[in-house]
């Protein structure tokens, strides 16, 4: 089994300013490591190097023995393409080119452009690379993990299956690969809660090396022993699991703190020291020998530099502050979605915190596109109470109104002095982006503007489409923050652990089209769990129209 070395690697994007520069750290053979650290500090990139995609400015890097790759946006693939072209793309690099000179060839041979020459060398060298027994673990892997029956991956289109299900079975395939190495990228990604816990069982018995990039707390507390903390152009290593990451950070900022006093205060002494037999030696001329020897002793210390100051803290400033309405801000009347799940009913209350959970594919977001009126549902009707203004997150940050503008300029839409909107984005850590266009943004600051956006606009109602899915964990713990003081109703759908446990109750959606009123997050645990026994869970409310 392999393990990671990266020495003092350093990388800026072309044109753009440095990235980060001394990253070294090394995970040990079997260890499951996770890269943290704020949206844009190269989390990604540092996996992207190590997979070969990118070249990095300096520094270097071993992995020996068998290494595979998940990019975050994995299946995320043109219109028309199979299982077995998105599967393709997550296979060891040889076979991934055998693999895709395959698809071609196979295409040239459809279209007229090749006798059948070409196509015979590609499947050849397919066949001698191990490109069979490749097929035989992509069947097994989609048997395993899609809902419904695949039986051919060569046939079967990616746009089939939801993004959870493409995402766990890339996932199923990699960890079951016997690979040495793995890289994932935002693994927990587009899965619901029960997929997740099944993601965390699959990483704890995984005997793989496991470098990673999350945002879920919950799964990098269960399933990381290594924390590679990337900040201040750098990184360090925290060698235990997230779960005492805060506190051992808390304690390194206090002990860079204190080293750069105490190397103040030591070059301010020596300083004085030579200052003194200086004087002296002016003075008597027998002097001058220590006087020398002072300044050197202080020019030595002085070029040897000062430890590393404390790293400044990312400080997000969420105020949602909202503002009074009607009591009942919502009916829900006999609501149906396209046969997702059954006509049910419910009322929301002004104030009241409301989770929307259950699998993917159930129509969470269908029923959210239904109150923020996007979509219009199959039967029944919502109507929002007096006084009620309503503000949409969406899961994919798409905004079509800012393709193509400056964050500065999305912000002078609603506030139009200067400097008090150049103050606003530093709130959210975007006062470097204020001139970058929307669509050149990371996922987390694209999220993070569009939060900025309902702050200023002022709503007292919030419908959240998986608001924490690509925000940092300084900026998810500043959202919860905001919304525990919010005067207002915040609607969510979300499959983050740690951000559901702050909510009142929970409408959950079974796979089966049941709709239930949950009263609590260890009801709603147990109902994602065994939604089969949600029936019979005495706290349990069935809301839905029974057949």
């Amino acid at each position: 089994m392999s393990g990671i070395v990266v020495s003092e690697l350093e990388y800026g994007p072309p044109g753009g300013d440095q990235l980060f520069f001394d990253v070294s750290f090394r995970v040990a053979p079997g260890e499951h490591a996770a890269i943290v650290g704020a949206n844009g500090v190269g989390k990604s990139t540092i996996l992207r190097i190590l997979a070969g995609q990118l070249e990095a400015d300096g520094g270097e890097f071993s992995i020996n023995g068998s290494m595979l790759y998940m990019t975050q946006d994995v299946g995320m693939s043109q219109p028309g393409d199979t299982l077995r072209e998105m599967l393709i793309e997550v296979a060891p690099p040889a076979l991934r080119q055998a693999g895709r000179e395959l698809v071609r060839a196979e295409q040239a041979m459809s279209n007229g452009d090749d006798d059948g020459m070409a196509y015979a060398t590609a499947l050849s060298n397919w066949g001698d690379l191990g490109g069979y027994e490749l097929e035989s673990q992509w069947q097994a892997a989609a048997q395993r993990s899609v809902k419904s029956q695949v039986d051919d991956v060569f046939t079967r289109l990616v746009s089939e299956l939801s993004g959870g299900e493409r995402k766990r079975l890339v996932l199923d395939l990699l960890l079951n690969s016997g690979a040495d190495v793995l890289l994932l990228d935002e693994p927990d990604n587009y899965l619901d809660i029960p997929t997740r816990q099944w993601l965390e069982d699959q990483l704890q018995s995984c005997p793989s090396t496991i470098l990673m990039v999350s945002h879920d707390r919950t799964l990098l507390e269960r399933c990381s022993n290594k924390i590679i903390a990337v900040e201040g152009s750098g990184c360090w290593v925290h060698g235990g699991s997230f779960a005492t990451y805060p506190e051992a950070r808390e304690k390194r900022q206090e002990l860079l703190g204190d080293h750069l006093k105490r190397w103040n205060e030591e070059e301010r002494r020596l300083f004085h020291h030579m200052k003194i037999m200086k004087q002296r030696a002016a003075q008597n001329f027998k002097n001058a020998t220590k006087a020398n020897a002072a300044e050197t002793r202080w020019e030595k210390f002085v070029a040897a530099g000062p430890p590393p100051p404390p790293v400044p803290d990312q400080h997000i400033y969420v105020r949602l502050r909202g503002a009074d309405a009607a009591r009942r801000v919502a009916q829900i009347r006999d609501v149906s979605m396209r046969d997702l799940f059954l006509p049910f009913s419910d009322e929301i209350y002004h104030g009241e915190r409301v989770a929307l959970i259950g699998p993917n594919g159930t129509g969470k977001t269908h029923l959210l596109k239904a109150l923020s009126t996007e979509l219009a549902p199959s039967t029944g009707e919502v109507r929002f109470g007096p006084r009620t203004s309503v503000g949409v997150f969406t899961q994919i940050n798409d905004r079509p109104d800012f393709l193509g503008r400056e964050c500065i300029d999305i912000v002078h839409d609603r506030i139009s002095d200067e400097e008090r909107a150049m103050k606003t984005l530093a709130r959210y850590g975007l006062r470097g982006q204020a001139r970058q266009k929307f669509e050149t943004l990371s996922g987390g600051q694209k999220a993070r503007l569009e939060i900025l956006r309902l702050e200023i606009e002022g709503h007292n109602v919030l419908l959240l489409d998986e608001p924490t899915d690509n925000l940092d964990i300084e900026s998810s713990e500043a959202l919860e923050k905001a919304l525990d003081g919010f005067e207002g109703t915040v609607v969510a759908v979300s499959h983050d652990r740690t951000f559901l446990a702050q909510f009142d109750r929970y409408i959950m959606i079974t796979d089966v089209g049941e709709v239930y009123a949950l009263p609590d997050y260890d009801t709603a645990l147990l109902g994602l769990r065994q939604p089969d026994r949600l029936s019979s869970v005495k706290l349990a409310k069935p809301l839905h129209q029974l057949r």
